[in-house]
């Protein structure tokens, strides 16, 4: 039996969400904030004995936080199981309550916490006329969480994430509409709180790994605890007869020493005579404190461990963090295996961002080994390493929107094919992709290591600070990764960004040709042939896909970037790729040429000669405040980062006021004027247009003229 389907509805971050899972081992990611550690404590709600009570408890602040008003509104975390065990005791549980199917048998149930009004609230919502606000404001007016019942229900029927359904068994807040059917069956039956999922399976969390060494100083925390206590209903009382016979005798050595005796008889007399026999204590003894009784020696058990090979064995405390973090995860697996050996109908491990602090290649021999027979695992993470050797058609990508978190499946809907090529090349620096908010995909590393500087530079923040990944493809098959961009998989924005490889210098054969220029000519023609196929290709591709968009530079990159503007920067690294003097100055001459045909070939020659990948270094190193991003590449940041914060813009601006450092083309009285602009159009007293309309007379033909077209 597994967790196949998690619906999540006005659950804290989560206004509707459906999180899909499979057998074996899944993986949940996202960015802080969107919701992971909430998605699993609705699930322990339902299934961890230890916080089964709080689902009898939840409260104001478990309701979604985009909702205007709570009052009235219901919450539900409805489990789905398939593959239901045949075990009698957890078919008698389903048949009874749970089950979704009728028959001899349950092969599929359903399992869910509705948090909703009372019945009387319920049936005054059903009495309340069609419209009438009034009436409904006065009835929701004094409504709080005492006037809530949680109900657990199995044998649902209801998509709870459809908003239609939503509606017909909640009602409608706006039309004032709301169902006469106090319990409409689709939402299932009520389970009696005597039947129980959680006596029936095997259920172990391992919480974030934030603070181990506190873990293991409280007693309801420790890990070592749990495990010895669990162990000690197993060990013959008569065994530790001699053990706790041997501590009292101990014990009884130690207050028999002559220095204890003389002590506490110091102790009694200094008592007695500062307060008198009337107010001195009756008896005082002084005794060992170490425990005769099993659970208290269990207790007073610590672990000692050594991570070098000196025989040093230090406790918890001095132990790294990822040290530390990793023996505390190996004794809550250990626990798990404790529990899963009583032969539970169903085994779930629940593991919270277990890379914290520990090595990445840890990380993913843990993944890797954590595979156990029998049991669903389900872990979130930031980790790429662990997104890298994650199967995508088992991963749940949690993203958010705005106030609402949403759940993605990047496999849904992609036949074997498609998944084949997305896990060849999601390795770890790609996985990226699975977490950020817009992707650029670009064809090679040029790219990769020239536009985040660019960037950088030239408008003062980072790819990463706008939460767009820039992934390397390596090639042009970008259809392999951009098909995860999809209303059915991946809802967010991803920029393809290409070259058309179009000619920049005359390709006619001439018979005078060397035969070096004519296999130039050639091979020319032949990649603008196939640039010109590639983009009608993606534009096709990109078809009726409001995720996608494509960008494409006329010619390749390094003939886009010289002619955009940034020659000089070109200039000053031929220092780096040539050592002859005169080639030098050869090669000054063509790239400051105007001719595309004289400085094109001299950049691409430099790639040629020194690498696309280290002259992208080189140039990278030189690029500054002046240098300019070809309007390609803007359309596709700018595409891809949508909306663009007016913060975010405000704080561009003023940076590249900074860089206008020359009074005579920008005078501090004008540079003034921009930023009481800048400052209005922050604050949402003016919009983009007239934000445009003020900066474009000043600053001509700076970036930010260009990026406000975009917005």
């Amino acid at each position: 039996m597994h967790i196949s389907r998690v619906q999540l509805v006005n659950y804290r971050n989560f206004e509707r969400a459906n999180a899909v899972f499979n057998k074996g081992v899944n993986t949940i990611i996202g960015e802080n904030g969107s919701g992971k550690t909430n998605l699993f404590r609705a699930i322990r709600l339902l299934l961890d004995a230890d916080q089964l009570r709080w689902a009898y408890r939840l409260d104001e602040t478990d309701f979604y936080r985009g909702l205007k008003n709570w009052r009235g509104h219901w919450i539900v975390i409805s489990l789905e199981f398939s593959e239901v065990s045949q075990d009698e005791a957890i078919q008698a549980l389903f048949l009874h309550g749970a089950g979704a199917i009728e028959g001899a048998a349950v092969g599929r149930a359903t399992y869910n916490l509705i948090f909703r009004p009372s019945t009387a609230i319920r049936s005054k919502l059903g009495e309340l006329e069609q419209g009438d606000q009034a009436g409904l404001a006065e009835l929701l007016k004094g409504l709080t969480t005492d006037d809530y019942e949680t109900v657990l229900t199995g044998k649902s029927t209801a998509d709870f994430t459809d908003p239609g359904v939503y509606t017909a068994l909640v009602g409608d807040f706006d039309e004032v509409r709301f169902p006469k059917e106090l319990n409409p069956p689709e939402i299932g039956g009520p389970i009696p709180r005597a039947l129980s999922v959680t006596k029936e399976i095997c259920f172990t969390f391992v919480q974030a790994l934030r603070d181990v060494v506190s873990e293991f100083q409280g007693q309801r925390t420790n890990p070592l605890l749990t495990l010895l206590r669990s162990k000690s209903g197993e060990v013959d009382p008569v065994a530790l007869e001699p053990i706790t016979e041997k501590v009292k005798d101990l014990n009884a050595a130690i207050e028999g020493l002559p220095d204890v005796g003389e002590i506490r008889a110091d102790i009694r007399q200094t008592i007695r005579d500062a307060a008198g026999e009337t107010y001195a204590p009756a008896n005082l003894a002084v005794r060992s404190a170490v425990p005769a009784e099993a659970e208290r020696l269990f207790q007073s058990l610590r672990l000692f461990v050594g991570e070098t090979e000196d025989d040093y064995e230090g406790a918890i405390h001095e132990l790294s963090l990822g040290g530390a973090n990793l023996i505390y995860l190996t004794l809550k697996l250990l626990e798990f295996k404790y529990q899963k050996a009583k032969q539970a109908c169903a085994n779930f491990l629940l593991i919270e961002e277990p890379e914290a602090h520990i090595h990445t290649h840890i990380q993913k021999t843990l993944f890797d080994r954590l595979t156990y027979t029998d049991t669903q695992v389900i872990y979130s993470t930031h980790s790429t390493q662990i997104s890298e050797v994650s199967n995508v058609e088992n991963v749940n990508i949690l993203a958010r929107n705005g106030a609402r978190c949403e759940v993605y499946q990047p496999a849904t809907g992609l036949n074997a094919s498609d998944i084949r090529n997305i896990q060849r090349y999601l390795d770890a620096v790609r996985s990226n992709l699975l977490f950020a908010k817009s992707v650029i995909l670009v064809e090679g590393d040029a790219e990769e290591i020239l536009v985040p500087a660019l960037v950088k530079e030239v408008l003062g923040v980072s790819l990463d600070e706008l939460g767009i990944s820039l992934i390397n493809i390596r090639s042009t098959g970008f259809e392999n990764v951009a098909v995860l961009f999809h209303d059915d998989r991946i809802r967010k924005r991803c920029a393809i960004v290409t070259d058309l490889d179009a000619c920049f210098f005359d390709t006619t054969p001439n018979a005078a040709d060397s035969k070096q220029l004519a296999k130039q000519k050639v091979k020319a023609i032949n990649s603008a042939a196939a640039g010109v196929a590639r983009q009608a290709r993606l534009n096709l591709f990109k078809v009726d896909n409001p995720w996608l968009s494509t960008h494409f530079a006329q010619c390749t990159f390094e003939v886009e970037f010289v002619r955009t503007g940034n020659v000089e920067v070109a200039v000053d690294s031929l220092g780096a790729v040539y050592v002859d003097p005169e080639m030098i100055q050869t090669a000054t001459e063509e790239l400051r040429s105007a001719d595309p045909g004289r400085f094109g070939r001299r950049i691409l020659a430099m790639a040629n000669y020194a690498g696309k990948g280290w002259l992208a270094i080189q140039l990278a190193k030189r690029v500054t405040a002046r240098s300019r991003i070809p309007s390609y590449l803007l359309e596709a940041i700018f595409t891809a980062h949508r909306p663009l914060s007016r913060a975010v813009l405000a704080n561009m601006i003023d940076y590249r006021l900074k860089r206008h450092n020359d009074p005579a083309l920008l005078p501090p009285n004008v540079a003034a004027e921009i930023r009481v602009h800048t400052g209005q159009y922050q604050r949402g007293e003016i919009d983009t247009p007239a934000l445009l309309t003020a900066l474009a007379p000043v600053l001509p033909g700076d970036v930010i003229i260009e990026i406000l077209g975009y917005t």
